[in-house]
């Protein structure tokens, strides 16, 4: 987001084949955890399938379509195949130790009629665990007893002239003894640990003990933007006194399973006196699941933000109160989300310059800059566009809301995750019972600050479902999701930082995976992924349970010279995503940005099929800053700045176009749709760059955008067409241009 705001205008890629997806092992045993009753021995994970996901390489591949990988990604669709020649083998890194108790291979029709299955420690001294001559191909579960971080099959013999071909090559075993992991502990769902960064505080607490933590932590946090720390602050059901004012990476948030269990008498604000009442870098914090009656004799609440500071699931009380989504008369905002909120009272955005509204109940809206977006929203304003820009859209298709932390009226802490809802308005909780189900904390591995990447796997070996307590996890290696229905829940936007140029999180093919409330940031050698959902060649139908991804938010830059050449790639059919921010940043701490300091070319990357994005930013990117292969995609509310660094015109050129458009609808897409899209640049480095379009897409009737916006942000810069060949330029001396709808 732009580091100084500026405005003249006053308040008012291609599809792969899909294939069957492969059946998962059968009879995988999950372990679970017994009550915690004071230390004990950490639970030792039964065998289970640990090797997907997992690195792999092999001694030759048969052409570059074909990597090894593709036999460890859990799709019986994708395959490794070798070189027609013997010998030839395909290892799998495990990450970690573990006891080996099967090794299932899956065989294309070119087999090998003698092999070895062997072990290492180190990747260079083999040994041999299963031997056979005689092999006939096809499925084969092979029973063995081995120890080891690497697993290979070693082929000897083929049973065609072609090479060793395997669909799938799977590891069952569990990680323990020497060389493990680390150790998972068990969570006690009464009394669990939530680090040295997280404060719970309940109605016994004394409101000076609480309001002097706030102020602690506001003092701290105010001016923290690319600080490593990272903060959550929890209230147990019942009614406080309290002044919240959330600086930086803060999170503060109920613990009740509605938003009414718990009322602060006071405020959660947040204002921009730091910055002279400019709110436009007011990013990174959040405030959720509570509601608040404001003090007597005030009115006004003040929810001054831009990017990744979303409120959501809140209650503002009193139908005669507002909430300003702005400084107040002294500075802009620059875009945010209420999501599953009620306001009693009037919304009033101000120079706030785009807004994403979902799934909400207001008393009233007031307010328009350029791209105001509601959906499911009772309250709304009527539709219009532009000049007031509200593009108003009466129900939310699919949407599941963020999982949450709450305590239960035993004491238990559960994780509440919420069901799908289908052409739904207003919140998910008011004068309804929530559709969904309650995990009890004990089986969540509890992660906090100094974990490493190989327990964390560990844990999800083990059927663990993840809760990030607030900190910043450097890790050597990737997070891999693999099994359905598991739950990743970051608090105090708990930063995952990849080492090495490794991908941070890879989700599997599978059903129903929550990723929320986590921020990935890029490391100094650079990741080509830092986030993949479905590995390439996802195929599966997930219609009825999605993959759904919740204030999920990426940063390259800002804090370290970060580096990466794409966000976020979805492989996976009908994913969900519910508010996201990929940003490669424009400011930051000195020689952390710049050109080609913090090079990013693609933020999202979207291969998968039936996709669907509620609240989508994404900035600054080097080339297409949004990539969309699949079919049958959907974007409510896009917010886009282009970068603003570009050196001259010939750095920035996409063969003989003059720059990338933000947001690419490949040309073999056939259905595609969108709504309330606002892309925007501010070329300070050199104020003579055009960018030619910043929307490009297939001329087909089955790919629709509706209520379009560019802007020249102070007239720096020109970006000469909306759609394709369709609209006026924005620059100097016309600085906002609008279309309705194209086609």
């Amino acid at each position: 987001m732009i580091f100084h705001r500026i405005s003249s205008r006053t308040p008012s890629g291609r599809r792969g084949r899909g294939r069957p997806l492969a059946l998962a092992v059968a009879a995988t045993l999950l372990l679970t955890a017994a009550p915690f009753t004071g230390p004990t021995p950490a639970a030792q994970a039964a065998p289970t399938l640990i090797s997907q996901g997992r690195p792999a390489t092999a001694s030759s591949v048969e052409n570059a379509g074909v990597p090894a990988s593709a036999a460890v990604d859990g799709n019986n669709g994708t395959r490794w195949s070798s070189a027609f020649s013997d010998p030839q083998w395909l290892q799998v890194d495990l990450g970690a130790t573990a006891a080996i108790s099967q090794v299932v291979l899956r065989w294309e029709a070119a087999y090998a009629t003698a092999f070895q299955i062997q072990t290492s420690e180190n990747g260079s001294t083999w040994s041999n665990v299963y031997s056979t001559t005689s092999a006939t191909g096809g499925n084969q579960t092979l029973n063995v007893t081995g120890t080891g971080r690497y697993v290979r099959m070693y082929g000897t013999a083929r049973a065609t002239g072609y090479g060793y071909s395997l669909w799938e090559f799977q590891v069952i075993g569990e990680f323990g003894g020497g060389g493990n992991p680390g150790t998972v502990e068990p969570t006690d769902p009464f009394n669990p640990n939530f680090g040295p960064n997280t404060f719970v505080f309940d109605p016994s607490t004394p409101t000076s003990t609480i309001q002097s933590r706030l102020n602690t932590l506001f003092t701290e946090q105010e001016t923290a933007q690319f600080a490593p720390r990272r903060y959550a602050v929890l209230f147990k059901p019942g009614t406080y006194t309290a002044d919240v004012n959330l600086g930086f990476f803060t999170q503060v948030a109920g613990l009740g399973m509605s938003p009414d269990d718990v009322n602060l008498n006071g405020h959660v604000r947040v204002e921009a006196f730091w910055m002279g009442g400019n709110a436009t870098q007011n990013f990174w914090r959040s405030a959720e699941n509570l509601s608040v009656t404001l003090p007597a004799g005030t009115i006004v609440e003040r929810w001054a933000v831009s990017q990744a500071a979303p409120y959501r699931r809140m209650h503002l009380r009193g139908a005669g109160n507002q909430i300003q989504l702005w400084n107040g008369g002294d500075g802009w905002s620059s875009g945010g989300l209420m999501a599953d909120t009620k306001i009693d009272g009037m919304v009033v955005s101000g120079s706030q310059q785009q807004w994403y509204s979902r799934n909400s109940e207001f008393g009233s809206w007031t307010g328009s800059v350029w791209n105001m977006v509601f959906q499911g929203v009772t309250g709304a304003p009527p539709p219009h566009f532009p000049n007031p820009s509200h593009t108003v859209i009466p129900q939310t298709p699919v949407v599941r809301e963020k999982p949450f932390l709450y305590v239960a009226g035993n004491g238990e802490y559960r994780v509440f995750v919420p069901g799908l809802r289908a052409n739904s308005t207003g919140t998910s909780w008011y004068n309804k019972t929530p559709v969904g189900s309650s995990l009890s904390l004990s089986t969540f591995y509890v992660v906090r600050p100094g974990a490493t990447a190989a327990t964390i796997n560990a844990a999800l070996a083990q059927g663990k479902n993840l809760l990030f307590t607030p900190g910043l996890y450097r890790l050597n290696d990737t997070i891999r999701v693999t099994r359905p229905d598991t739950v990743v829940l970051g608090l105090g936007l708990a930063t995952i930082e990849p080492q090495n140029g490794v991908t941070a999180m890879t989700v599997a093919d599978v059903d129903g995976v929550k990723v929320a409330g986590l921020m990935f940031e890029a490391g100094a050698t650079n990741s080509s992924v830092l986030m993949e959902v479905g590995p390439a060649g996802s195929s599966a139908n997930h219609a009825a349970n999605p993959t759904s991804l919740h204030d999920v938010f990426f940063r390259i830059g800002g804090a370290v010279a970060g580096k990466a050449t794409t966000s976020l790639r979805i492989n996976s059919d009908n994913v969900i995503g519910d508010h996201m921010w990929l940003w490669r940043a424009d400011h930051g701490d000195p020689g952390t940005y710049g050109w080609t300091v913090n090079p990013a070319d693609t933020g999202l990357v979207v291969n998968g099929d039936n996709v669907t994005m509620y609240g989508l930013f994404v900035e600054h990117y080097q080339k297409y800053e949004v990539i969309w292969n699949g079919n049958g995609g959907r974007t409510y509310f896009f917010q886009n700045e282009k970068p603003y660094d570009p050196p001259n015109q010939a750095a920035w050129m996409n063969g003989s176009t003059r720059g990338y458009a933000a947001y690419k609808v490949a040309d073999s897409v056939t259905s595609h749709e969108a709504w309330g899209l606002g892309s925007y640049c501010y070329f300070n480095v050199n104020p003579a760059v055009v960018n030619e379009r910043s929307f490009e897409v297939p001329n087909n009737s089955g790919v629709r955008f509706h209520n379009m916006v560019t802007v020249s942000l102070g007239g720096v810069g020109t970006i000469n067409r909306i759609i394709n060949n369709t609209g006026e330029p924005a620059n100097l001396a016309n600085q906002q241009r609008y279309l309705t709808n194209y086609p």
